[in-house]
Order: C-alpha cells, then structure tokens, then sequence
C-alpha cells in the first residue's frame, strides 16, 4: 500500500445513502402500522455507527485507522441507540410528544410525510458521516499527533456524554427530585453537558479527519451538529419543556448555569 493518496471511496456513500434508506424505510412501515415514530431517533444514531464499520471494512485506507474509526464509531453509536432504546421504547409507552405533534398537524398526510421525514434522516446520518469515510480512506502509514488529539477528544467526549446521561438518570430516579432541576456532577456547570459532549465527539471526529485527504470537509459534521443543538431539536426544546415543567427553579437554574460550554455556576441574585 502505498504511503499516501489523494483519493476517497466516494462510492461507499452512495452504499451509505442505499443502507440507511432501506433500515428507515422499514421503520417507517413500523410506525405507519403502529402510530408511533419514535423509533427514528434510535435507528438514527444506530445508521451512524452501521456506516462506520461500513467504512472501516470496505474503505482503502491504513488498516489501524479504518479499525480506529470503527470502533470509536461503533461505541458511539451503540452507547447512544442503547441509552435512547432504553428510555424512549417498550410497550405501553406514548410516542414522543414531537411526533405525537407532527402527526396531529400533519393529519391526514401525515404517513406520507413520514415517509419522507424518515428518509431525510436518513440523508443526515450520511451527511453526518462524511469525516468517517475521509478517515477510513485515508492511506498514510501510522497516526499523526493531530489524529490522536482527535481520538482523545472523541473517547473522552463520549465519557463525557455517558457521565452526564447517568448523573441525570439517577438524579430523576430520587423521590425528592420532581418539580426539581438537576445541579448534580456536570449538570451544575452546563444546563446540556450532554449536548456539549455530543457536540465535542464530532469535533474530535473532525479533528482526526483534518489531515486526511479533502479532510477540511470534516468540518461540516461539527458545524451541523451545532446547529442542529442550538436551534432545532437540542436546546431549544429542553429549555421550553423544563420552564414548563419546573418553572421558577428551572429560571434560576438559567441564570445561574452556562447553557452549553460547562463553566462555573454564577450567583442568582
């Protein structure tokens, strides 16, 4: 193999693109049976690590970077699919208000837009995963100091995420935490330490792509991540739902608590 090249497997995205429409049309046909859509975020974050093995086996880079990025890739992934599978599904459980939202606005063309709704997350995991491929393409020998920088952050980045999902967790577990917001462990520092984690993954992801080939392309997953965190289906949201749901206490905890990058609490008053 030769030390360097200038090449990427572009046409594994379009393999890419045929994975994830097939997994999401199948659940499409899922939720037009059973009413329920929220199974599209776990197969969401599952596409995500499906294409960075995909990647990782069939890509012409250095072995040890293809193996590098599928496994962080696949951790990824699982961790997240798991947690939401975990949390999200099972029998009895309403679909989530998002959807249940989507499909009484919708009405009656509600399962086709579904349809196409599905797929559009589909496209995203794909765009998502375009560093992945620039990685597992690239055929220089050995792992550059910039590359592990990357690596560190994704490993540490996804420690984080884990940390914060299970602070959370058994915060909301306590008898005494209804009506309450969350201060413990990395929730004192940050009102989304998860997202902010989430977030720093595909920074770290960018980062081990930056010298690959085409590698500044990288960038385009932390950049919509971050929008995505910011205006769309992150923050936004939570911050609606928790004043509504815990009001004055969830007011303090704004003025108190750095809303995304974890820094020092600030007095209330």
């Amino acid at each position: 193999m030769p030390e360097t090249t200038n090449t990427v497997d572009w046409n594994l995205l379009l393999a890419g693109v045929a994975l994830c429409s097939v997994v999401l049309a199948a659940l499409w046909w899922r939720q037009s049976a059973r009413h329920d859509a929220t199974p599209v975020d776990v197969a969401w974050a599952a596409n995500l690590g499906l294409l960075a093995l995909l990647y990782a086996v069939f890509a012409s880079g250095e072995l040890e970077r293809r193996v590098a990025i599928g496994v962080v890739g696949a951790a990824w992934s699982l961790r997240l699919a798991g947690w939401l599978a975990w949390h999200r599904l099972g029998s009895g459980r309403p679909e989530d208000p998002r959807y249940a939202d989507l499909r009484a606005r919708w009405g009656a063309r509600a399962n086709h837009r579904f349809f196409w709704f599905f797929q559009a997350q589909g496209l995203l995991d794909v765009l998502l995963s375009l560093p992945f491929l620039l990685i597992a393409s690239n055929a220089r020998l050995g792992l550059n100091a910039l590359e592990l920088v990357g690596l560190a952050i994704a490993v540490l980045a996804i420690a984080g995420e884990t940390t914060a999902d299970l602070q959370l967790d058994r915060f909301k577990k306590k008898a005494a935490s209804k009506g309450r917001t969350c201060r413990d462990g990395l929730w004192r520092y940050s009102r989304h330490p998860n997202y902010f984690f989430e977030w720093m993954y595909w920074v770290g992801i960018a980062t081990f792509a930056w010298t690959a080939p085409y590698g500044w392309v990288g960038i385009v997953a932390p950049a919509v991540m971050l929008y995505l965190l910011w205006n769309v289906t992150g923050i936004p949201l939570a911050e609606a739902q928790a004043v509504k749901s815990r009001g004055q206490d969830y007011l303090n905890y704004q003025r108190e608590t750095s809303v995304f990058v974890p820094w020092f609490p600030r007095s209330s008053t």
